[in-house]
This record gives structure tokens, C-alpha cells and sequence, in this order.
């Protein structure tokens, strides 16, 4: 990792940080590969040629999301950005191992190309306070322009500071000054499918077909049910429901393909959301601002001019 995308805060909060949202936001060892994990691991790119962020992928529900950046910035200046997270905060989610704990929150933002991470010496200390221990770490070391930070206990980060610092188009001759879009991912909860297509026990399950259920016993230690249902033609069908979803089914109704089993425990979401920032020329607003001066002056100017030729009028008219 360069020294521009150095951690923010010590090194020892960033692992705590990192292990107790593990922990807390997934239950155990198999369930802790989470955004924005899934996304590095298996993309190239986060943002497909659509538009839409991969994240939306494995989180189904669409929830808003809020990015706040100035409208214009200087060359090799640090200007943050505000990430927004909302979600109603009493509410709890379905764990790994089945139980209800609070919300986790990540996010992915894509930058231009040459704008980057501030290094930590050019964070003013004020910013440092808002960014607070938070780890943004680069997508891929070939995309230090795409940021990644998740997930993390979404009562204490529903807001982020991203310190970001322009590049300099006197130095970087890929850039110039011309308005640049900035996209935002962000998420608050679990998702409901895993990046190889199977589900985890923060979604749905439907009955894979139509016929009644005979049978409903527990899965095993670990929790969750084994729910039979029987075909028509008496063939016995068994669906596996993970520990976390509440059935939605009893023994002895008749049910169709495809109708939910269970309740939908999910209580998160995914949302995108782009701004637009331009990258301005001092040149250009020094040559506004003397403009601006002239336009001043002349003002002035015509004013002494226009009451000096009065005086000579009415000095006239006396006379």
C-alpha cells in the first residue's frame, strides 16, 4: 500500500474496528467474507457497464443512499466527501448463526481516475476528526481510485468522511479540468445471496413446489427446520430453512409452487448514487475574479463621471 492510501487513526483501532464488526455483523468464521470482500474477490471492476454496482448482486432491496461534495475543487487540493447511510436504527437483523443483532453499513466509492485517498499529512486536523478510525482501503492496487470500507457498525458510521485529494493536470497529463462524475455504493445489512448463487438465511425461502406439508422438525443443533411437502403424485419433497427466517407455513396446509415458507427477514438494503464535482482552474477564477474588478471599476468610474457631469450641468444652469 503507497502512503497515500496509509490508514486513518492507529493501527491497533483499525483491527479492532475490523474484527469486532466481523464478529458482530456475522456470527461466525464461514459467514465473516462480507462487502466488500465478495466484490474485490470477485470483480474486476465494481461498476458494470450498465451503471449498476455490483454489490446489488448479493443485497436485493434497494434502500437510499446520500453523497455530499463540493461543486467545484482546486488542483491537488484535499476536499472531503460526505457518505450517508440512513437506516432506522432501533431495528434489528438476522445474523449468521440465526440470532438478531444490530446492522453493519459499507460502501464503495468510485472516484475519477487521479483523484485518490488523501495521505494522512495532508488531512487537515479538523477532517481528521470526522474521518475518525475509519480504514479506507483502494478496491485493487491497479484501482486506487475506487475506495472500500466495510463492514462497520452501522450506529457508529450511518455517516462517513472520505478525505480525498484532486490530482494536478500540470502533473498528471491524463486529467484536465473538466467536470467529473463521482458514484457512490452503500449498504446497511446482510446480503441475501452469496456471489457463487446460494442464499443465506437473511432472505425468503419459497417451496420449490406445489403440494401440502406433512412434516416440520428441527434441522439440526445449529438451528433452522427441515419442511416436507408432498407432491400430488406422493413424491416427498424436503426444503432446508437455515436458522433466522420465522415460517410462514404449517403442518397440513396446502401450499403452491413458489409461495414463501418464511417471512422475509431482511431489513437492510443497497443504494447507488452519483454526483458530479469540476475540477476548476485557479487560472480561470484568477481571470474571473480581475473580470470582476474591472467590471468594478468601471461602474466607479461611470458613477464620478455621471455626477461630475451633473455638477457641470447644474453649474451651467445657474449661471
Amino acid at each position: 500500500m503507497t502512503k497515500k492510501a496509509q490508514p486513518f487513526g492507529s493501527y491497533k483501532a483499525f483491527i479492532f474496528s475490523m474484527l469486532f464488526s466481523l464478529l458482530v455483523g456475522f456470527g461466525d468464521i464461514s459467514t465473516a467474507q462480507a462487502y466488500p470482500i465478495f466484490a474485490q474477490q470477485n470483480y474486476e471492476n465494481p461498476r458494470e457497464a450498465t451503471g449498476r454496482i455490483v454489490c446489488a448482486n448479493c443485497h436485493l432491496a434497494q434502500k437510499p443512499v446520500e453523497l455530499e461534495v463540493p461543486q467545484s475543487i482546486l488542483p491537488d487540493t484535499v476536499f472531503e466527501a460526505v457518505v450517508k447511510i440512513p437506516y432506522d436504527q432501533q431495528v434489528k437483523q438476522v445474523l449468521g448463526n440465526g440470532k438478531k443483532g444490530d446492522l453493519n453499513v459499507g460502501m464503495v466509492l468510485i472516484l475519477p481516475e487521479g483523484f485518490e485517498l488523501a495521505p494522512t499529512d495532508r488531512v487537515p486536523e479538523e477532517m481528521k476528526k470526522k474521518v475518525g478510525n475509519l480504514y479506507y482501503q483502494p478496491y485493487s492496487p491497479e484501482k486506487k481510485n475506487i475506495l472500500v470500507v466495510g463492514p462497520v457498525p452501522g450506529k457508529k458510521y450511518s455517516e462517513m468522511v472520505v478525505p480525498i485529494l484532486s490530482p494536478d493536470p500540470a502533473v498528471n497529463k491524463n486529467v484536465s479540468y473538466l467536470k467529473y462524475p463521482i458514484y457512490l455504493g452503500g449498504n446497511r445489512g446482510r446480503g441475501q445471496v452469496y456471489p457463487d448463487g446460494s442464499k443465506s438465511n437473511n432472505t425468503i425461502y419459497n417451496s420449490p413446489v406445489a403440494g401440502k406439508v406433512t412434516n416440520i422438525e428441527p434441522a439440526d443443533k445449529k438451528g433452522g427446520f427441515k419442511v416436507t411437502i408432498e407432491t400430488a403424485n406422493g413424491d416427498q419433497i424436503t426444503e432446508k430453512i437455515p436458522s433466522g427466517p420465522e415460517l410462514a407455513v404449517t403442518v397440513g396446509q396446502t401450499i403452491q409452487a413458489d409461495q414463501p415458507l418464511t417471512n422475509n427477514p431482511n431489513v437492510g438494503g443497497f443504494g447507488q448514487k452519483d454526483v458530479e464535482v469540476v475540477l476548476q482552474n485557479p487560472a480561470r477564477i484568477q481571470g474571473l475574479l480581475a473580470f470582476f474588478a474591472t467590471i468594478l471599476l468601471a461602474q466607479t468610474l461611470l458613477v464620478l463621471k455621471k455626477k461630475q457631469f451633473e455638477k457641470v450641468q447644474l453649474a451651467e444652469m445657474n449661471f
